[in-house]
């Protein structure tokens, strides 16, 4: 039986982006069930005193988490992985930058309705939004951002990695994370990065 794999990502995040493309090779070689989420960072940076450069990104950042999440909405959570698939590649991997854009050539990628792009200038999702952040992100805690993993009852941030790992090298690390964090009392590990994000 697969083992289930949870994983709360936003596509602005580059990130979050490489740590979901390991977990898609991990299960290449290990048993695994990989299923989407979404959180928001602007929802998570919500009241925080940050940049004034930062505070209008997050705007922005709104747009497709709400469209995945009108998505998800309409089609279910199956549509999560393709639809954030999409975005990613756009925004990371193409590195093209216009949200509005990005939102309208991805849903066209994953065979998806144009109109559903209309949710990013609305707020007529954000309670599911917000639902779909809070499930992620509680028994994780507030204090990390994306991308956040449950497995096995046991939630966590990270791992944060560059570039992502592939075929057996993505399953030993799977294995070495999940050891790591299924000991009890177990918290951190942490070193400081040497080099931005690399999406080969």
């Amino acid at each position: 039986m697969s083992q289930q794999v949870d994983i709360w990502v936003d596509p602005a995040c580059p990130w979050a982006w490489i740590t979901s493309r390991w977990l898609l090779q991990a299960a290449g070689v290990r048993d695994l069930d990989v299923r989407f989420h979404v959180m928001s960072l602007a929802v998570l940076n919500e009241g925080r005193d940050m940049p004034a450069e930062y505070l209008e990104w997050s705007k922005k950042a709104y747009g497709p988490v709400r469209v995945l999440i009108a998505a998800e909405q309409r089609h279910g959570n199956d549509v999560v992985a393709p639809l954030y698939s999409a975005m990613g590649t756009r925004l990371h991997v193409n590195g093209e930058k216009e949200y509005d854009e990005v939102i309208a050539k991805a849903l066209a990628d994953a065979g998806l309705e144009a109109d559903l792009a209309e949710a990013a200038k609305t707020e007529e999702f954000d309670e599911a939004l917000r639902a779909s952040h809070l499930e992620g992100m509680e028994p994780v805690g507030f204090d990390v951002g994306t991308p956040v993993i449950h497995v096995g009852g046991i939630a966590f941030f990270g791992p944060v990695i560059t570039p992502a790992p592939k075929g057996e090298a993505a399953g030993k690390l799977f294995d070495g994370v999940l050891s790591v964090v299924s000991t009890p009392g177990f918290y951190e590990i942490k070193r400081s990065r040497t080099e931005g994000p690399s999406f080969e």
